[in-house]
């Protein structure tokens, strides 16, 4: 299951409509910086293929300037 951080930022005066619109999307929460035009998004899927269609989904936001993976991994359930 890949489990990613981003670092999103949002055209300017677009935070709260991107965090609104990022908040809606299944697997994703989004947490907002208190003192920076910056959002910290994680994203946990159940494959790769599920995962890349979500960062597709984020990266076609007209809010979103930008958009950095800060870190990803893939965790098996060993249940």
């Amino acid at each position: 299951m890949p489990i990613k951080s981003y670092l999103a930022h949002p055209h300017s005066g677009k935070k709260e409509s991107l965090i609104e619109a990022l908040s809606a999307l299944p697997n994703c929460e989004v947490i907002p910086a208190e003192n920076e035009n910056l959002l910290i998004v994680v994203t946990e899927t159940d494959n790769q293929e599920q995962e890349d269609k979500l960062k597709q989904t984020i990266e076609s936001l007209e809010d979103l300037k930008l958009l950095a993976m800060v870190s990803g991994f893939y965790a098996t359930k060993d249940n």
